[in-house]
């Protein structure tokens, strides 16, 4: 199967092979044929599997041939949402990409920035606008924006969306689109709670489901330190050293502990600096760039950041602090092996991370391999602090697992989301 065979039109096509690309991937496959039959769709597909360019190949066509058959002022025809200020400019730049021979334009905006540049870029006109929930309505509600010509309607990362809290954002977004819309729904997971939203949203829609809750990149190849936390910080240094000249991608659960990364690694004399919330936009793609260009080999990321984070041949993720939301952990192995690339996804896990561990195995059933060589195995002397956890539905404290975990679900921690992120 080829872009050509799923009736692409030429000069989509033609940007297409600029890029290199001829065979869709599977969700794409599946996808544009439902897309350009003007159908509602409800996506899921991991990371990394061209989630992106299966909604944004066929809007562009559809806008080229509503165009064509009746010009007009240029209007925002279509709207993708989306939850962080980098997933937005990655988005930005796959419809650019795609567009180049055909008119089409668009437009990205969010919010840590002065609006002055995107309300120009408004005025000017645009077909397709991509936003992140809160400036969107800031912009909504001084006059800069209108929904009632859109035409196509994307809410991209509808998971992330509803963890970060932009559910009452989203539900204002649609009350404001015309009834008479084509709706997108694209998720790298599909918890219980986004299928009943889609239910209140889309039409009559076609679902088309990539591997289902497996989630792991099948190239990519895992593995689990047990580790106590306070011999994290000498052991990441440890692997670094071991490898000095790859790229490293470093996950942190929050933005105090991503910049405390940075600090230590600073003072082993290894250069790395730290994306998240806190961090100026401006600051954060200097990060990013440095990081895609191979001037900085080690990117330290909380989850909310790193789901814009697109980098050809990474060759390492680390889980510096277990997620205790197993999804969370496929999006984040899901930023090495792309594509046709193979790479390396490690883990640190002390004592109180072991149910999350276990958690994680359940969701991709399989166990992730244990590297028990390195120099600061967990001898079992660490111990779970005494403090009460709160748990979603319960309030029972984690309980430990031995050195050598085997599946099996602890429910009191599948669905801990007490750190959860602040908006982006």
């Amino acid at each position: 199967m080829t872009f050509k065979e799923l009736g692409i039109i030429e000069p989509i096509l033609k940007a297409l092979t600029a890029e290199g690309y001829t065979t869709p991937t599977p969700i794409q496959e599946k996808s544009i044929p439902i897309l350009l039959k003007g159908k509602d769709l409800l996506g899921c597909a991991q990371t990394g599997t061209g989630k992106t360019a299966a909604f944004s190949i066929p809007i562009i066509q559809q806008l080229v041939m509503d165009r064509e058959s009746n010009p007009q002022q240029r209007k925002i025809r279509t709207l993708v949402v989306t939850p962080t200020r980098e997933l937005a400019i990655q988005i930005g730049e796959n419809f650019t990409s795609y567009s180049r021979f055909t008119g089409i334009k668009n437009t990205v905006i969010f919010g840590g920035i002065k609006q002055g540049r995107q309300t120009d870029a408004l005025r000017k006109g645009v077909d397709v606008l991509i936003a992140t929930p809160g400036r969107l309505l800031d912009l909504m509600n001084q006059g800069f924006i209108s929904l009632r010509d859109i035409k196509y309607a994307v809410l991209d990362e509808a998971d992330q969306m509803l963890d970060m809290g932009f559910i009452h954002d989203i539900k204002k977004i649609i009350a404001k689109l015309p009834e008479n819309r084509q709706s997108l729904f694209f998720s790298a997971t599909m918890p219980p709670a986004i299928v009943e939203l889609s239910k209140k949203i889309l039409g009559d829609f076609e679902r088309v489901t990539i591997k289902p809750q497996q989630a792991t990149a099948e190239k990519v190849e895992q593995g689990v330190y047990f580790v106590t936390k306070k011999n994290k910080p000498s052991l990441l240094i440890h692997l670094l050293e071991k490898d000095p000249n790859d790229s490293a991608l470093v996950f942190s659960r929050t933005k105090h502990g991503a910049n405390k990364i940075v600090k230590q690694l600073a003072k082993a004399d290894i250069k790395a600096d730290a994306i998240h919330g806190n961090k100026s936009q401006n600051a954060r793609q200097k990060a990013l760039g440095d990081f895609k260009d191979g001037e900085l080999k080690v990117l330290i990321a909380t989850d909310i950041a790193a789901r814009g984070i697109d980098v050809e041949e990474l060759s390492l993720v680390i889980n510096y602090d277990l997620p205790n939301v197993p999804e969370t952990y496929v999006h984040r192995i899901g930023r090495t092996g792309r594509a046709s690339a193979s790479g390396v996804a490690l883990s640190f896990c002390d004592a109180e991370e072991r149910p999350y561990l276990k958690d994680i195995q359940k969701l991709i059933n399989q166990q992730v391999p244990v590297i028990a060589d390195h120099p600061y195995v967990d001898d079992g002397s660490e111990e779970i602090p005494l403090v009460e956890k709160k748990h979603h539905n319960n309030r029972q404290k984690p309980r430990t697992g031995h050195s050598n975990p085997r599946g099996g679900r602890n429910n009191n921690h599948s669905r801990n989301r007490n750190n959860r992120p602040k908006r982006d």
